[in-house]
């Protein structure tokens, strides 16, 4: 199972991009959705993720308030909303899925995206 993330890019501090991550449709369908990411010379952290049913959102305390994540089921698809962005925000940003509820370690993931990469200058 393939995950296919995209939307990645280089943008200034204070702008915005929205990533986006496509799944096979019985992937999609009654799994949770998780954004993770890895900063340059770190260890892959929590970014955000979302239920199957979409009716809850967890998000890391670095990103709250200024990253959405949602899903849109026809589309089979999970987006990133990321605004306000700030160079500790640069990294390889990875989608991922799993059965049942969300989870915010990424070991409980069964599948994975590429990553795409987003860079922030200040």
């Amino acid at each position: 199972v393939q995950l296919q993330a995209s939307g990645g890019g280089s943008v200034q501090a204070g702008g915005s991009l929205r990533l986006a991550c496509k799944a096979p449709a019985r992937t999609f369908e009654r799994t949770s959705m998780g954004w993770f990411r890895q900063p340059p010379g770190k260890e892959r952290e929590f970014v955000a993720t979302i239920t199957w049913a979409g009716e809850i959102a967890h998000y890391a305390d670095s990103v709250k308030g200024r990253f959405t994540i949602s899903r849109d089921d026809a589309k089979h698809t999970v987006y990133l909303q990321m605004n306000s962005l700030k160079p500790e925000d640069t990294a390889v940003y990875y989608c991922a899925a799993k059965g049942g509820w969300y989870s915010l370690n990424g070991d409980d993931y069964d599948y994975w995206g590429q990553g795409t990469q987003v860079t922030v200058s200040s």
